[in-house]
C-alpha cells in the first residue's frame, strides 16, 4: 500500500528532482533520504524538466503555468547575472590599462608573460595571407624556438586562438571590430557561460532558481579568489574553466533519476562535448581529469553509482582525450597521462573482479582495499610502460615539483624550483578563506560541507553492509529496507568541492577550480530542502509552511545582505581608474621592431620573450610554455646569463642556440622580490653548485663560483666581454648585447660605442 502512494506521488511530479518518500500522516520527507538512484526504473514516469524542482513537500501538483514562468524567471536571472559578470570583468581590465586609449604595442605589452605568447599566434593567423597559409605556419613554425621546426598545433593547446582567428576573418566585423576587442570579448563571454553553468548547477542541486542566483552573486563579489581572467585573458584556465563548469552540470543533470534514454543520451553528448573542449583548452587537463576520475572510482566503490554511469563516465573522459590526441598530431604527453593508465586499470581491475560488491561488511571492506591496491599498482605499471614505449618525458618536472612539494625529498632541480619558488603553486593563504568568509560565503559552505560528508558517511556505511543483491544496478524502484541514501548528483558534487577543494589549499593556483564550485555547493546548502528539513527535524519542527519560508527567506536575505554591503564597494571598484604605464618595456620593443633584422634571434627570460614574438615577430630562442624536456634544457642554458659563468661559457651556449641578441633585465639580476634561495640567480647558483650570494646559510657541498655574475659583469665592459658581447641598446630596464661573430686571434676591438651594429 505504501509503495502504490510513492508511485502516484511521483507520477503527480512533473520535474526532474528526486523522489520523495511521503508517509500516510502527510508529513515531509527530505530527498535525501530514500533517494531513488535507478535510471532504469523510473523511464516510464512522464514528462519531466530538467531544471524542475524537487518536488513539493505538499505532494500537490504544481500548475503547468506556474511552472513555466518559475522557469523562465530562473533563466532570465541567469542570463542577466551572466551579463553582469562579462560587464565587470571588462569594465575593470579597461580602467585598470585604460585599454581603448593605448596604442597597438601597449596593448599587446598588456599582454603578460605566457598571454602574450598566446595571443601571437591569433595575431599572426589573422595577418596570413590565407588561413590555409596560417595553418601552415603553425604546423611548420621556426620562428618560436630558434634552429627548430615544431609543430605548434600539437605542442601547445592553441586551437581557439586558431578558431577565433578563423571566425574574425569570415564575419563580416573587421570595420567595426579590432580583432584585439574581438578577442579579448570572447574570453569575457566565456565568463558569463561560467556563470551559467555554476547557476545551473545549483538549480539542478537544490530545485530553486534562487540557489543559483546566490550562486552568480557570490561567484561576483568573490571576484578575486575566483577568476583572474581581467588581467590574464590569455591564459588557457581561462578558456577552460568554463567548459569544466558545464561539464559538472551536465553530470549532475545525468546523474539525477527520472531521465528517458533520449535525455540520459543527451546529457552523454554534452559531456563528451564540454569534456572535448576542455582538455582541448588546457594542457593540464589531465591531471583535473585525474581528480575527477578519482570522485568517480570513489562514488563506485561506495556503491553510489551504477556500473553503467561509471562506466560512461569513464568512456567520456578517454573518448574525449583521444578526440583531443587526435587533432593535437598524436600527441603523446595524452597517451603517458596518468589519468588513461587509471582508467585502463579500474576497467580491467573491476571486470576481474565481479563480485566486488558482496558479502559481509567486512569482506566487502576488505575486497575494496584489495581492489585499491591492484588498481594503484596496475596504473603504475602501464603509466610507466607507456611512458617507456613513447620515451616521454615532458612532464617529468611536474612530478618532480609534486615530490618536492609534499616532502618527499629535497631537490635542486631548476625545473621543480621555478615552480615550488612560485607564489602561485605555493599553499592557499589564510587571507583567502577571510575573503570568503567575508562575503558570507565560507560559514554556509563549511556548514552544508559538514551535514553532507556525514550524510555520505553513513549512506556509505549502509550501502556496505547491504546483503548480496542490493547493488546499485539491481535495484527497481523500491526503497524498502534502505534506512538512508543519498542523490548521486549530490554525493557527486560534494566529492568534487572536497577532492579539488584539497587541490587548491595545497596548490594556490588550483583555487580558481574550487571557489565556483564552492560558491554552488554553498547556494544549495543555503535554498536546498534536504539540508533545512534535516536541521529542522533535529530542532522538531516538521512545518510545511516553515520549511518553505525558511528555504525562500533565507537566500532571500542573504542577497539582501550583500547588496547592502558590497553594491557600494563594486560600484567604487568599477569605478577607479588608472593607466598602463611602462616606457622602457615599448621603447625596447620601437627599438627592436625598427633597428633589428627580422629575422634575428632572441634570447632572454621565458616572461620578456613572450612579448618579444608578440610585438616585434622575432625569432626566440626559448619561451613560458613549459611542457618540453628539450625546451626546459635550453632555458637553464639561457639563463646562464644571471649566473656566474664565464664570458667564454655564455658566449658557447648563445652560439649554439643560435641566439644574435640577448636582453639582460635589472630586475633578475638585482631581484629582491622573490626570498634568498628562491631568486632565479639563487635557483641557477644551487643548480651549478656555487654557494648563493647575499647573508645566509648554504649547504656545505656548495663551492665558491670562479667568475662573476654574468650579468652584472658585462655591464662594466672589460675586454673579455667586449671581445664576444657589444651593447646595443639600454634604458633603466633592459641592456641589450650583440652576439659577436667569432673574431681572429689578436684582432683589435672596436669600445662598446665604437662598434657598428653589422647585423643591421
Amino acid at each position: 500500500m505504501e509503495l502504490r502512494k510513492r508511485v502516484k506521488l511521483r507520477k503527480l511530479q512533473h520535474t526532474l528532482g528526486l523522489s520523495q518518500d511521503a508517509s500516510a500522516a502527510g508529513r515531509c520527507r527530505s530527498n535525501i533520504w530514500g533517494a531513488e538512484r535507478s535510471h532504469a526504473s523510473q523511464r516510464g514516469t512522464g514528462g519531466v524538466s530538467l531544471l524542475g524542482g524537487s518536488g513539493a513537500c505538499s505532494g500537490s501538483e504544481i500548475l503547468p503555468w506556474r511552472q513555466c514562468v518559475s522557469m523562465a524567471v530562473g533563466l532570465l536571472l541567469a542570463g542577466l547575472l551572466a551579463l553582469a559578470q562579462a560587464w565587470c570583468v571588462n569594465a575593470i581590465h579597461e580602467n585598470l590599462l585604460w585599454f581603448s586609449q593605448l596604442t597597438e604595442v601597449e596593448r599587446e605589452i598588456s599582454f603578460r608573460t605566457e598571454c602574450g605568447l598566446y595571443y601571437s599566434y591569433y595575431k599572426q593567423m589573422l595577418q596570413a595571407p590565407s588561413i590555409q597559409e596560417g595553418l601552415s605556419d603553425l604546423i611548420h613554425d621556426n620562428l618560436t624556438e630558434s634552429k627548430r621546426t615544431i609543430n605548434l598545433l600539437q605542442r601547445m593547446n592553441i586551437y581557439q586562438e586558431v578558431f577565433l582567428s578563423v571566425l574574425y576573418r569570415l564575419l563580416p566585423i573587421q570595420s567595426y571590430l579590432e580583432p584585439v576587442y574581438f578577442y579579448i570579448y570572447t574570453v569575457f563571454s566565456l565568463q558569463a557561460v561560467y556563470v551559467i553553468a555554476l547557476y545551473l548547477t545549483a538549480w539542478l542541486l537544490s530545485g530553486s532558481w534562487l540557489a543559483g542566483t546566490l550562486t552568480g552573486v557570490w561567484y561576483i563579489l568573490n571576484r578575486v579568489d575566483t577568476t583572474r581572467v581581467e588581467f590574464t585573458i590569455s591564459l588557457r584556465e581561462n578558456w577552460s574553466m568554463p567548459f569544466l563548469a558545464l561539464q559538472v552540470t551536465a553530470i549532475t543533470c545525468y546523474l539525477r533519476p527520472q531521465l528517458t534514454d533520449l535525455q540520459q543520451k543527451v546529457m552523454v553528448w554534452l559531456m563528451y562535448v564540454t569534456t572535448f573542449c576542455f582538455c582541448l583548452t588546457w594542457q593540464f587537463n589531465q591531471f583535473i581529469l585525474l581528480v575527477q576520475a578519482l570522485i568517480i572510482y570513489s562514488l563506485d566503490c561506495l556503491d553510489f553509482l551504477t556500473t553503467s554511469q561509471v562506466t560512461t563516465l569513464y568512456l567520456v573522459q578517454v573518448s574525449s582525450m583521444l578526440s583531443v590526441w587526435l587533432l593535437q598530431f598524436c600527441n603523446s604527453m595524452i597517451l603517458g597521462s596518468l589519468v588513461l593508465s587509471f582508467i585502463v586499470a579500474t576497467l580491467f581491475v573491476r571486470h576481474c573482479q565481479s563480485g566486488l560488491k558482496t558479502g559481509s561488511p567486512l569482506v566487502r571492506l576488505g575486497k575494496l582495499l584489495l581492489h585499491s591496491a591492484m588498481v594503484l599498482f596496475l596504473t603504475v605499471t602501464i603509466n610507466y610502460l607507456a611512458k617507456k614505449a613513447l620515451q616521454l618525458r615532458s612532464d617529468e618536472h611536474i612530478f618532480k615539483f609534486i615530490k618536492s612539494k609534499f616532502a618527499l625529498g629535497p631537490t635542486r632541480d631548476f625545473d621543480a624550483s621555478l615552480y615550488l619558488c612560485e607564489e602561485a603553486f605555493g599553499l592557499l593563504p589564510y587571507d583567502t578563506l577571510e575573503r570568503l568568509a567575508g562575503t558570507l560565503l565560507l560559514y554556509p559552505y563549511v556548514l552544508t560541507l559538514l551535514l553532507l560528508s556525514g550524510t555520505l558517511a553513513v549512506a556509505a556505511l549502509h550501502n556496505l553492509s547491504r546483503p548480496k543483491g542490493g547493488a546499485a544496478e539491481e535495484r527497481k524502484g523500491v526503497t524498502e529496507g534502505r534506512a538512508v541514501a543519498l542523490r548521486p548528483d549530490v554525493a557527486y558534487n560534494l566529492l568534487h568541492t572536497l577532492f579539488y577543494g584539497l587541490l587548491a589549499f595545497s596548490t594556490m593556483r588550483m583555487k580558481y577550480i574550487w571557489t565556483g564550485h564552492m560558491c554552488a555547493v554553498a547556494a544549495y546548502g543555503v535554498c536546498g530542502k534536504e539540508l533545512w528539513t534535516l536541521l529542522l527535524g533535529t530542532l522538531r519542527c516538521t512545518s510545511k509552511v516553515l520549511l518553505r519560508l525558511v528555504r525562500y527567506a533565507v537566500p532571500l536575505l542573504v542577497i539582501a545582505c550583500l547588496y547592502y554591503k558590497f553594491w557600494p564597494k563594486l560600484m567604487e571598484e568599477l569605478s577607479e581608474l588608472r593607466e598602463f604605464y611602462d616606457p622602457d618595456t615599448v621603447e625596447l620593443m620601437t627599438w627592436i621592431s625598427t633597428k633589428t633584422p627580422k629575422r634575428a634571434v632572441f634570447a632572454g627570460s621565458m616572461q620578456l620573450l613572450a612579448g618579444i614574438k608578440l610585438c616585434t615577430g622575432r625569432v626566440l630562442t626559448n619561451h613560458p610554455h613549459y611542457e618540453d624536456k628539450d625546451l626546459r634544457e635550453r632555458t637553464k642554458q639561457v639563463y646562464q646569463v644571471y649566473a656566474r659563468r664565464s664570458p667564454e661559457e655564455v658566449y658557447d651556449i648563445m652560439k649554439a642556440i643560435g641566439a644574435d641578441y640577448v636582453v639582460l633585465e635589472n630586475s633578475i639580476c638585482y631581484e629582491r622580490r622573490h626570498r634568498r634561495g628562491c631568486r632565479l640567480r639563487d635557483l641557477l647558483d644551487l643548480a651549478n653548485g656555487h654557494i648563493m650570494d647575499g647573508d645566509g646559510k648554504n649547504d656545505q657541498d656548495l663551492v665558491p663560483a670562479t667568475h662573476p655574475r654574468f650579468c652584472e659583469a658585462v655591464k662594466m665592459d672589460a675586454v673579455s666581454y667586449t671581445a664576444l658581447f657589444t651593447r646595443t641598446f639600454q634604458n633603466k630596464t633592459f641592456h641589450v648585447y650583440r652576439v659577436k661573430k667569432k673574431r681572429t686571434k689578436g684582432s683589435p676591438e672596436p669600445s662598446a660605442a665604437q662598434q657598428p651594429d653589422q647585423d643591421l
